[in-house]
């Protein structure tokens, strides 16, 4: 399983804008993926600014390329989600998942 990890950060009064965004359009759109395994958004306050981190699972690599294509590796950030953030990690990082309990 491939664990896919992006980052991006919102001032305080829209983070409940980008929260919104993912639990409806991102987990609709993700839900309907072939090879797709599940996802977490951890929220951290840091300050007036909120640090979302996303991790999405997939079965392989091909699965993630069927969600973000050839460039997986760049982000890929609906507009409601760039409304709502301020700035996010232009690139995704990808692991294997070693362990899961």
């Amino acid at each position: 399983m491939i664990a896919r990890t992006w980052r991006g950060w919102a001032p305080a009064a829209t983070a409940n804008d980008y929260q919104r965004h993912y639990e409806t359009e991102v987990a609709e759109h993700l839900r309907d993926l072939p090879g797709f395994r599940g996802a977490r958004l951890l929220r951290r306050t840091e300050g007036e600014e909120v640090e979302f981190t996303s991790i999405t699972f997939f079965t392989d690599l091909d699965a993630v390329r069927g969600f973000a294509g050839d460039s997986y590796e760049e982000a890929r950030v609906e507009e409601a989600g760039r409304r709502a953030l301020s700035r996010w990690d232009d690139r995704v990082q990808h692991a294997e998942v070693a362990v899961a309990l």
